[in-house]
């Protein structure tokens, strides 16, 4: 048997991979993080499918399904919201795979960023005003920063900053940006981007915070700043679409 770990997406049923659905539809055992994943994506599950929702458990919990499923010779569907390769526990669950000798693999996912940008109608790198996106998070309840991946480092880029988990600080987050984005800075706070009741505000590090404070938001939102999220942003003409660059191809 397989452990199949399967980026679910931002939670739209229609965002997943066609191998991400073809093994959803061959997995007896599916493990899925119900606080995150729209109902809808569990419709690809085949109907005797065994559902775990694995929001109220831990990973020694977690293992047990997985062990037990390896011993009955079932392959496991583990469904990862956004995409595995970022803040997923893949390290920590392969991890306890390994040590039962348990095979795995891993199906990339669109990741939040990507379905929020698009949403947005934004490209994160906008040629002569920035063209690097930084995807981090932020330390309150959960497992510290290394100390060289403080904010403040990365606020000197002045990079498209992307901030996971980390909505329910924003108010403290923007005051800090303001010394290298400037007040006036873009922001856009995308809520669970691609469900039904997904969610945009825009704003400036100036307000955004109240804006998210009058919505509500407590999880499931990703923040981005960054000059690429005006909506009047100005650039240059790509080089790579350049006329002259196309004629000597």
């Amino acid at each position: 048997m397989t452990v199949h770990f399967i980026g679910a997406g931002p939670g739209a049923a229609d965002l997943l991979t066609v191998r991400a659905v073809t093994l959803l539809r061959s997995s007896p055992v599916c493990l899925y993080a119900g606080t995150y994943l729209d109902p809808a994506v569990l419709a690809h599950c085949a109907p005797e499918t065994e559902l775990i929702d694995t929001q109220h458990l831990d990973l020694d919990q977690i293992t047990e399904h997985l062990v037990r499923a390896s011993r009955a010779g079932q392959d496991v569907a583990r469904l990862c919201s956004g995409d595995p390769s970022l803040y997923s526990a893949l390290t920590e669950q392969t991890r306890r795979l390994d040590a039962h000798a348990i095979a795995w693999d891993v199906t990339p996912g669109v990741p939040a960023y990507a379905a929020a940008a698009a949403l947005l109608g934004a490209e994160l790198t906008v040629p002569e005003v920035v063209q690097s996106v930084v995807l981090t998070r932020t330390q309150a309840r959960s497992t510290a920063m290394p100390d060289t991946e403080a904010l403040a480092g990365f606020a000197r880029t002045r990079a498209t900053l992307v901030l996971h988990l980390a909505i329910t600080r924003i108010r403290e987050l923007a005051d800090e940006l303001v010394a290298d984005y400037g007040a006036d800075c873009p922001v856009a706070v995308v809520y669970r981007a691609s469900q039904p009741d997904q969610l945009v505000l825009r704003g400036t590090l100036t307000d955004i915070a109240d804006q998210v404070a009058a919505a509500g938001l407590r999880q499931a939102a990703v923040i981005l700043v960054g000059r690429a999220m005006s909506s009047s942003v100005s650039c240059v003409e790509s080089h790579l679409y350049d006329p002259a660059r196309v004629r000597h191809r």
